[in-house]
């Protein structure tokens, strides 16, 4: 028979351990953009980068819900995600009409609009700005197709630094076989077709891969942001990424 007076411990509620997220010295890479008050921005921009297959789009809705699960209001922006040329450039992409310079400013107006029209008014409203990928994968393309660095860097230099980056680093040849298994076809742009390193589109995709991936290393000297393994499961990358951000909420990192 049951004992009726058996005390039972009360269940622990569900919670992280992430607190009000502590206020953090904003700052641009360059120049910026006029008329910015940095002092009022007191969300968090947290920049996810790695190349289509690497993971990266599953790991951002994972810590949206997280983050959202616990109080933290979120904003997503991303590449060709701009109302003002996003249609445009995938329009010119299609048909693959443009200059090396023309796309590279194609896509840094992409990004400037987003800056100025959703990632600075969330950051001043207190959100946390979740980047699927930021200028350092525009500056890796452009670094493979021949673009200069330093013209580069002065023309990112809108850009503002993010309180976090995390690149989820993963080889060309696991790279290739994720996306098979998604989209069962290689993407022109990025298997670098334009570049002429292989008329095979298998070949060229790992030869590009490799070329981004080494730039990638090269700009992390620069920009110090911190390179994930993504070759581990979803759930363990997943992990590492929230004690790394609830650091950086607290203001540890």
């Amino acid at each position: 028979m049951p004992a009726r007076n058996r005390k039972t411990s009360p269940r622990k509620p569900l919670h992280c351990n992430i607190a009000v997220p502590a206020l953090s010295t904003k700052r641009f890479y360059g120049h910026g953009l006029p008329g910015v008050d940095l002092n009022r921005l007191t969300g968090k921009l947290i920049a996810v980068e790695g190349a289509d297959g690497s993971g990266r789009s599953t790991q951002i809705a994972r810590l949206v819900q997280w983050l959202e699960g616990n109080g933290h209001a979120t904003i997503q922006v991303g590449l060709k995600r701009s109302t003002l040329v996003s249609e445009e450039l995938e329009k010119a992409q299609e048909g693959n009409i443009l200059s090396r310079i023309t796309l590279s400013l194609f896509y840094a107006t992409d990004f400037a609009d987003q800056l100025e029209n959703i990632i600075l008014p969330a950051l001043k409203a207190g959100f946390v700005v979740l980047a699927d990928r930021y200028i350092y994968t525009l500056m890796a393309r452009d670094m493979v197709r021949g673009m200069d660095e330093g013209w580069l860097k002065n023309l990112y230099g809108i850009a503002l630094v993010p309180d976090a980056v995390f690149y989820l680093n993963v080889a060309p040849e696991q790279l290739v076989q994720r996306t098979f298994a998604k989209n069962f076809a290689l993407d022109y742009w990025e298997s670098g077709m334009d570049l002429g390193l292989s008329r095979d589109m298998f070949d060229s995709f790992l030869r590009y891969q490799a070329l981004v991936e080494e730039q990638f290393k090269r700009l992390q000297s620069t920009y110090r942001f911190e390179i994930i393994d993504g070759r581990r499961s979803v759930d363990e990358i997943n992990s590492e990424l929230r004690r790394k951000i609830e650091s950086v909420m607290a203001g540890k990192a």
